[in-house]
């Protein structure tokens, strides 16, 4: 069954209408983004997820500082690198990781081989932000990805319509929507819930 990813969540009610639908991992966003949390508010957020749904916190060329207090304080269970971090960077911090490409062209499909992380998130560029844009990317680019399916997240512009072909297609180990559940710029619960049985109980069909 594809992991599903609800990113971005700033509301308790939104928390806990993500975790009852069956999400596997709940967002925090901690870089500039219209979505942006403090860290006490993702500590206070963190209490409303249990411990077999996965906190991911998402950052944009963080400091190893920013990056150490969040896991610590909110008591993240992934880290989610969404900027030019480095391999080394990530390797050196070495908490369990998710590393984010924009994809433009097949070359930014193979920067993910350079990187030893648990999970690659494959997303469309970013508008005003890292990510978070809403549009799809070309997902033919990832039919020759060297990178086993069972590691990658696919992201960019999904939702209740589209995220079923999607993972027809691309066979991911997951899904990550953040403006796919919005309505009018805030999280819907209703979209939520919708988005995850859909991508939970479709099966995807390995190119």
């Amino acid at each position: 069954m594809t992991k599903v990813k609800i990113c971005g969540l700033k509301e308790v009610e939104h928390v806990k209408a993500a975790v009852d639908a069956g999400a596997s991992f709940i967002g925090f966003m901690f870089a500039p983004s219209k979505r942006q949390i403090t860290i006490n508010h993702a500590k206070e957020l963190a209490k409303h997820v249990p411990t077999h749904v996965k906190k991911v916190g998402v950052f944009v060329n963080p400091t190893k500082e920013e990056v150490c207090e969040a896991v610590e304080t909110v008591g993240l269970d992934f880290v989610q690198y969404h900027g030019h971090e480095s391999a080394d960077f990530i390797q050196e911090l070495g908490f369990p990781s998710i590393k984010a490409f924009s994809i433009r062209g097949y070359e930014d499909v193979e920067k993910a081989s350079q990187y030893d992380v648990d999970y690659y998130l494959f997303d469309a560029p970013g508008t005003d932000f890292a990510g978070g844009s809403g549009r799809v990317f070309d997902w033919t680019l990832l039919e020759e990805a060297t990178i086993s399916k069972d590691r990658v997240i696919l992201a960019g512009g999904l939702n209740c319509k589209n995220v079923c072909p999607a993972i027809q297609q691309v066979s991911p180990f997951g899904v990550d929507v953040s403006s796919g559940v919005e309505r009018d710029g805030r999280k819907d619960a209703d979209l939520i819930k919708k988005f995850i049985q859909a991508a939970t109980t479709v099966k995807g069909v390995y190119i």
